[in-house]
């Protein structure tokens, strides 16, 4: 079962049991994948779909921190509600030791031996973990180290 008909099956069952939030939620989903596949004039892929639920997994962490910031305790809390919902799509987030290793890896590949390479290096590691779940803050946090311990 592909990601956007478990949101369709998952939509039906909160409408039956009349689940508001979640059906908010799901409803922003749905939405939003269709609005990438007009987008895109095609439809979406399960790696497509993943990035597109992916954004709006930052999207909801953004505004938690902005709510948060705020003193809109209420509003943090939604969004961390329609968080949880969002993040059962998506598959288990990948773990900081595999992203260095990877990192580790596209390093060796790439035979990059600076900061000078920074980009390179993230561009190979992102393209690795395409339609995973991976923070790019993480994986630049990671590069970054790894490559400042070889010297400029």
């Amino acid at each position: 079962m592909t990601v956007q008909e478990k949101i369709q099956k998952d939509l039906t069952d909160a409408m039956k049991s009349k689940e508001a939030l979640r059906m908010d939620v799901l409803r922003g989903m749905k939405t939003a994948i269709k609005n990438k596949e007009i987008e895109k004039k095609h439809s979406l892929g399960e790696s497509e779909a993943l990035q597109v639920l992916n954004s709006l997994v930052k999207q909801r962490n953004e505004s938690i921190e902005q709510f948060t910031k705020g003193g809109r305790r209420d509003l943090a809390d939604r969004e961390r509600a329609e968080l949880k919902i969002l993040e059962a799509y998506l598959p288990a987030a990948i773990s900081e030791e595999e992203i260095q290793a990877v990192v580790s890896q596209v390093i060796a590949e790439l035979q990059a031996s600076s900061l000078k390479d920074l980009g390179l290096v993230m561009k190979g590691t992102i393209a690795r973990f395409a339609g995973s779940r991976v923070d790019g803050k993480v994986i630049s946090e990671i590069v970054r180290k790894q490559l400042e311990g070889r010297g400029e």
